[in-house]
């Protein structure tokens, strides 16, 4: 693979240049927002604070993938983005749902097997092929919520969480559909949308465990 190849996937990218896509660059500043604005409240919450600065790499990693557009910038844009998944849902399984670490650890891992099911289903499905991979979280999300429906706060939460980030996903695979009508393009809503749901979650995250806290848990 040539690290340093040229990667037009955007509708408002029109050539190789560093600035080719401002409108997706700039908008990586909604993941760094929303990092800082979540940090206070991660305060004494070590896997809180993990995930707040995961949030904060995502927007770098996203703005380089955005500006010079190379394999080594993707794996630097979807690396912090996996990394954030799977630390999330070792929080769920450990904090809330109340598993010990390594049944925490192993409930985690599940995700690979149920994403490489998950993905050539949604694969086969149109319009959800172009984001097949991202649609397998807004699905946990649902099912998670659901199954603990009788942890306060959880079930809104993720649910809550699921739609924002429905709606992110949508603007990211409708960006070159409607390129032809909207020359920038959608995919700078996927973050400032997934900004907002990112920082919600830990937001989600923390008020569980304070609340936690507050009843002498």
């Amino acid at each position: 693979m040539d690290w340093h190849s040229h990667i037009n996937a955007y509708c408002e990218r029109l050539d190789a240049s560093f600035w080719s896509e401002p409108i997706n660059a700039i908008t990586n500043l909604a993941f760094i927002i929303a990092a800082i604005i979540v940090w206070p409240r991660t305060k004494g919450l070590p896997l809180a604070q993990a995930l707040a600065v995961i949030l904060f790499i995502i927007g770098l990693g996203s703005f380089l993938f955005h500006t010079f557009a190379t394999p080594w910038a993707a794996l630097l844009d979807v690396a912090p983005i996996a990394a954030f998944i799977l630390l999330y849902l070792f929080a769920v399984h450990r904090d809330i749902i109340g598993l010990g670490l390594w049944a925490a650890l192993g409930a985690t891992a599940l995700f690979f097997p149920f994403a490489a099911i998950v993905v050539p289903l949604l694969n086969m499905l149109p319009f959800f092929h172009i984001s097949g991979f991202y649609w397998t979280v807004p699905i946990l999300l649902v099912a998670y919520g659901l199954a603990l429906h009788k942890t306060p706060g959880i079930r809104q939460g993720f649910l809550t969480g699921a739609a924002i980030l429905a709606v992110s996903i949508t603007a990211r695979s409708l960006d070159d559909t409607l390129c032809y009508v909207l020359p920038i393009g959608t995919h700078f809503l996927w973050h400032i949308f997934n900004g907002v749901m990112l920082g919600y979650m830990i937001f989600v995250y923390c008020r569980h465990m304070l609340a936690g806290a507050a009843r002498g848990r």
